[in-house]
């Protein structure tokens, strides 16, 4: 029997659950007393929906169960910056082949494709729009991010335009930046809003989901068991999407570095402000050129969205003296591009999960017969995690395709350093990379 020591915790006021139009909905049930099903999938995030989704399509005939520590939209999934991007997105700069390129950015096309397909179908109000991305640089040295990412758009013949100065400002609202690059087909959406209504749906459709249950031990076997308290689950198969928590399996050692990054979230910005301020503007999502930068967003139901400083937390739960802190990073670089706006107060400050490793590869891997694990998205979790759970599986059915065999090829993450070089190398990678990011963050 493996015991679990850490658990999932609400890390402030998750600003998109709170904010989300399908709230109230009341999915799922506690799990208590002694319960089976032919698959158990932990974790309702990004992941875990889509292997529930593709298991239930390939095996109607088979009981699912989808267990999540928290409410639906509570967890990692539902904290991110409601980014579905569409391209490579290599964060630690180093260059795939071209036709690594053009597989993942299929494989990003798919999963955006059935996202979409889904939200129209299931009629999911979470504000999702193709409203592309913009990267921008307001440091000059930062600008030499713009560069290398406007020379791999050429190279790889993907659609971008380069924006500056005030046509720039007249876009987004604002005058902080002075260059952007913008692809247009990222999705943008309330992560917490369209993770609840796709739970609900695998709900209605069968799949029986356990909501506010954290697991609190595994006992692996030709039989798996996993304990709540109170309850327990006896499944065939187990497949763990637990994201930076995975390796609380025991079976996932050495392989991910888990970072907090925190968010703020305003609330609704006053009639006379946006028609004065943003009347024209198109709702927009912004990351920076340098990857310690802040992304902003201005949302379609009128808000504004702050993310920055990263944080290894080895203990995956904040405290209010760290939100605190990063509300006043967030504070600063809010009035610093909407000085506008300073009668504005942020609703909501939250801290979430990434799960990274050193090769920025994830891991999708079987474990032992019949459990599986995929978790550690580093950072692009809606799209990847999309279209790894679909075929994850489709693994697990024995369906052999290239797509599989690419992301079996490419997600073999790096053994980690144990505590205290673990922590030691990223805390310093963390400075040096903050430090750098100068204005932009």
């Amino acid at each position: 029997m493996k015991k679990v020591k850490k658990i999932p915790q609400i890390d402030g006021e998750l600003g998109w659950y709170l904010t989300a139009a399908n709230r109230e909905q009341k999915i799922g049930k506690r799990l208590k007393g002694k319960q089976t099903a032919d698959f158990a999938v932990v974790g309702a995030g990004f992941a875990g929906i889509a292997v529930a989704s593709r298991l239930k399509e390939l095996f109607p005939e088979k009981s699912i169960a989808l267990v999540e520590a928290l409410d639906i939209g509570q967890g990692t999934s539902g904290r991110n910056a409601g980014f579905v991007i569409d391209l490579p997105h290599n964060v630690d700069k180093t260059e795939n082949s071209a036709a690594e390129d053009a597989q993942i950015y299929a494989l990003n096309c798919f999963a955006i494709q059935k996202l979409s397909q889904q939200v129209e179908k299931l009629h999911i109000d979470c504000n999702w729009h193709k409203a592309g991305k913009y990267m921008a640089a307001r440091e000059s040295h930062n600008i030499a991010g713009l560069d290398e990412f406007e020379a791999m758009l050429k190279k790889r013949n993907f659609a971008y335009e380069r924006i500056k100065g005030d046509a720039l400002a007249g876009k987004l609202g604002t005058n902080y930046y002075q260059e952007a690059i913008f692809t247009p087909d990222n999705i943008l959406m309330n992560p917490a809003a369209l993770v609840r209504g796709l739970v609900a749906a695998l709900e209605n459709d069968g799949v029986t989901v356990y909501s506010n249950s954290p697991v609190i031990a595994f006992n692996y076997g030709a039989e798996n068991m996993l304990q709540t308290v109170g309850g327990e689950l006896r499944a065939k198969t187990l497949i763990t999407t637990m994201s930076s928590f995975t390796e609380e399996n025991g079976l996932v050692k050495s392989k991910i570095a888990p970072l907090f990054t925190y968010g703020s979230l305003t609330g609704v910005l006053p009639d006379a402000l946006w028609q004065e301020y943003f009347a024209d503007i198109e709702p927009w999502g912004l990351t920076s050129a340098h990857p310690a930068g802040t992304t902003v967003r201005v949302t379609p139901d009128r808000r504004v969205f702050i993310r920055n400083i990263l944080e290894y937390n080895r203990q995956q739960k904040s405290t209010a003296a760290m939100r605190q802190y990063c509300w006043r990073h967030h504070r600063a670089a809010f009035l610093a591009r909407f000085p506008f706006l300073a009668e504005i107060d942020f609703e909501y400050t939250w801290g979430g999960i990434l799960a990274v490793t050193r090769n920025r590869q994830g891991v999708f891997s079987k474990l032992r017969d019949n459990v599986y694990a995929l978790c550690a998205c580093n950072g692009v979790g809606v799209a990847k995690g999309t279209y790894s759970g679909y075929y994850l599986a489709e693994k697990i059915a024995g369906i052999n395709s290239k797509e599989l065999e690419f992301i079996e090829k490419t997600n073999n993450p790096n053994f980690m350093p144990p505590e205290p070089f673990r922590g030691i190398g990223a805390r310093g990678q963390i400075y040096i990379n903050q430090r750098a990011a100068g204005l932009d963050i």
